[in-house]
């Protein structure tokens, strides 16, 4: 296991930000589980600085679409923003920065698959925001967010909204129809991996495996989205 000074050195070479003061990124990589074993200080999670990370984030994203669509709508706005800072997306944010690995768990939450989980991974990425934000000012924030949050935005978008995608591509034929067939489990019940086949009418196209069964559907239309487009 990594040290902490370790995993705080490792990270920000990833996220390309040196800290004045690394104990905010200590406290935006600490799980509560993990403080609730120890008995420290219960405020020392990363749960105050997601809060603020989220809002720091929802600002600039507001400000980035505002300028790229001066004809769009308020409410066409919202859903954009939303679509860009939901769960999911901030998760596969994170993981494209193998997050997961350098998070301080406590030892149930680390065992149960917390490593893993979108919930998680999305919390922790906002609060390093956050921290980017108390450490460095709004500048130092917003250029992290359109490093780590604008830069591959299309590509994210086609992963979170695979499956609507994938199912507005296929009724542009007509008669043809999707069904996603779940065909393995492995592993304990707290960390399940589930293995789904992929159906365009009766033919199976792709399988794939994730820790849910809908992770599991949405990355089997992501890859068959990136083989219709010719990316595989």
């Amino acid at each position: 296991m990594m040290e902490t000074q370790e995993i705080l050195s490792i990270l920000q070479q990833r996220i390309g930000y040196s800290f004045h003061d690394s104990s905010l990124l200590l406290c935006a990589i600490t799980h509560p589980s993990y403080m609730n074993e120890r008995k420290i200080n219960k405020w020392q999670h990363y749960q105050r600085l997601e809060y603020l990370g989220d809002a720091v984030l929802e600002l600039v994203m507001s400000e980035y679409l505002y300028f790229e669509n001066p004809e769009m709508p308020e409410g066409e706005l919202s859903k954009m923003r939303a679509s860009m800072v939901c769960e999911p997306a901030l998760a596969y944010c994170a993981a494209k920065l193998s997050l997961g690995e350098l998070i301080l768990l406590g030892k149930g939450e680390d065992a149960t698959g917390g490593r893993k989980r979108d919930s998680i991974l999305s919390d922790v990425f906002e609060a390093i925001i956050g921290a980017v934000y108390l450490d460095g000012g709004f500048e130092a924030a917003k250029n992290h967010i359109y490093r780590f949050v604008m830069e591959g935005i299309g590509e994210r978008r086609l992963f979170v909204d695979s499956k609507s995608i994938l199912q507005e591509e296929i009724q542009k034929t007509p008669g043809q129809s999707i069904r996603y067939e779940l065909i393995g489990e492995d592993g304990p019940e707290h960390d399940k991996t589930f293995t789904v086949a992929l159906y365009i009418n009766d033919e199976c196209k792709v399988q794939a495996s994730g820790h849910s069964k809908k992770n599991a559907e949405q990355k089997a239309a992501y890859e068959l989205l990136l083989q219709m487009r010719g990316n595989s």
